[in-house]
């Protein structure tokens, strides 16, 4: 156990680093800023230390990929088809899994923090590196057996072929997912999230310098793009790893713990909550893309689509890192028995990325003739995109709001309860609704996505919203208070 000596001198983030916390536990009235406006200006610090460096770290990863497949574009269609297969259909599917699981550490790293019970925050990461890693074996076939399994899909064979080999070269990316992705929750949940962004710059630019040195001097082909995508992620995990374990984390980390090895099954049981309630969504977008592949002008839709998808993934880094910074915002102040904080702070965030979602929406319905230039030249394709601007921008500005509600949930714990709503709504209301509105009122791709966007996402949200509204902080207080004593009473047995 770490000495609690240390831990009384020792300066937390959360309480003293970051512009005054607001101590309610101190004040009858439940807060000690009675200005509002300064009570804003506090939480909107502490968010955007989250926030800030979580969309750089979206923005370096993503863009790790792209330059892999422009490098892969410049060997040729067939490379760049089979690096894009390979990154929609397998790596997509294993970023949101492992990813989802990983968001378990959000849950149960931002509570203790809060609660500054530091020593069980390396503790929950030991056991999340083992149920990661497990997973991660589990898995491994869809990488073994990638060509068949896309041939089965119908994909053409030489495609599948080449795909079966970059799968294979992707391993080692696979199983660094389930190393980092806890990794950097165990961070960001401790507000260490400038060395996020630190080391994930570094990367970036060594990704790019050895991808030219694999392309163009060592001739590597397509194999040399995968290898090099592998060896990236693991400089980044490794380096994040370094940082931990040499005095980063002095009272979050004190060395491997024989306790990681007990609860597993508890852990493995919201970790799993966790994983469904990511997938639930990400694949359900994946479908929408596959359910417009089936129209008679398909490939016309397929590419008005994916100038959107392409445009609403950008903006997406945005909330999505709202994602992030409500879920450790939340679970930090009901860790802490704050729960008026905890409101306060779903508050702040839930406004904040719906302000910045308005503004995309106005960027998009005014300058979405110019937009579109920047993908296309075909006239039938700007057409198409052309009719779907509104859906576009209505679907930006209900991604504001869903991703950090949904942070919310993760941050109180509700994962599970969450996932059962995102299946009843995107899976039993938006797919029906989608193919009623695209086949049965025949509005094609138009009708596909209103469908699919507000009777699943749209309800989805609505949901959330209310339960969020309805929330008894109190109550969810004394959840977490006892949450901890049963994690901690895992521990010791």
């Amino acid at each position: 156990m770490p000495n609690s000596s240390a831990i009384e001198e020792s300066k937390v983030p959360l309480l003293d680093d970051l512009c005054s916390t607001i101590q309610s536990n101190n004040n009858e009235d439940g807060h000690d800023c009675h200005d509002l406006v300064q009570r804003v200006w506090f939480e909107s610090k502490k968010l955007w230390h989250i926030v800030g460096p979580a969309i750089f770290f979206r923005a370096t990863n993503f863009s790790m990929i792209l330059i892999t497949q422009i490098f892969a574009g410049h060997l040729g269609d067939l490379e760049l088809a089979a690096i894009s297969l390979a990154y929609n259909v397998i790596i997509g599917f294993d970023f949101g899994l492992l990813l989802g699981m990983a968001s378990a550490l959000e849950t149960l790293c931002g509570q203790a923090f809060g609660a500054q019970k530091h020593y069980m925050l390396g503790v929950y990461l030991q056991r999340s590196w083992i149920i990661l890693f497990l997973c991660c074996v589990l898995i491994l076939p869809l990488f073994l057996y990638t060509s068949p399994i896309l041939k089965f899909m119908g994909q053409p064979s030489i495609v599948a072929d080449l795909t079966g080999v970059v799968a294979m070269w992707v391993i080692p990316l696979h199983f660094c997912l389930g190393f980092l992705f806890p990794l950097q929750r165990f961070l960001q949940c401790q507000l260490k999230t400038g060395v996020i962004a630190g080391v994930s710059l570094v990367v970036l630019v060594v990704h790019v310098i050895i991808s030219w040195l694999f392309v163009y001097v060592f001739k590597l082909g397509v194999i040399g793009t995968a290898a090099t995508l592998s060896f990236s992620w693991w400089l980044l995990g490794l380096g994040l790893l370094i940082y931990t374990l040499f005095g980063g984390c002095p009272l979050t980390w004190n060395g491997f713990s024989i306790e990681a090895f007990s609860g597993l099954w508890e852990f493995t049981k919201l970790s799993a909550a966790s994983g469904v309630m990511i997938c639930l969504e990400n694949w359900y977008y994946r479908i929408l893309i596959l359910i417009t592949g089936s129209l008679n002008n398909a490939e016309i839709d397929l590419d008005a689509l994916s100038i959107c998808m392409s445009i609403s993934s950008w903006q997406m880094m945005i909330p999505l890192s709202f994602f992030a910074g409500a879920g450790v915002r939340v679970a930090n102040e009901l860790g802490a028995g704050n729960g008026e904080g905890a409101k306060f702070a779903t508050m702040v965030s839930v406004i904040t990325s719906t302000v910045i979602g308005f503004v995309f929406w106005l960027v998009i319905m005014i300058f979405n003739d110019t937009i579109d230039l920047l993908f296309t030249s075909s006239e039938p394709v700007l057409e198409v995109v052309d009719k779907l601007k509104v859906l576009l921008a209505f679907t930006i500005l209900l991604n504001s709001v869903q991703p950090v509600l949904s942070g919310v949930a993760v941050g109180s714990g509700w994962q599970s309860f969450v996932a059962y709503i995102n299946l009843g709504c995107y899976y039993l209301i938006g797919l029906p609704l989608g193919y009623l509105f695209g086949w049965g009122f025949h509005q094609g791709v138009t009708g596909i996505w209103a469908g699919m966007i507000f009777g699943g996402a749209g309800v989805q949200t609505l949901i959330l919203a209310v339960v969020v509204y309805r929330c008894d902080w109190k109550k969810e207080v004394e959840k977490v208070n006892m949450s901890a004593e049963k994690w901690e009473a895992l521990g010791r047995n």
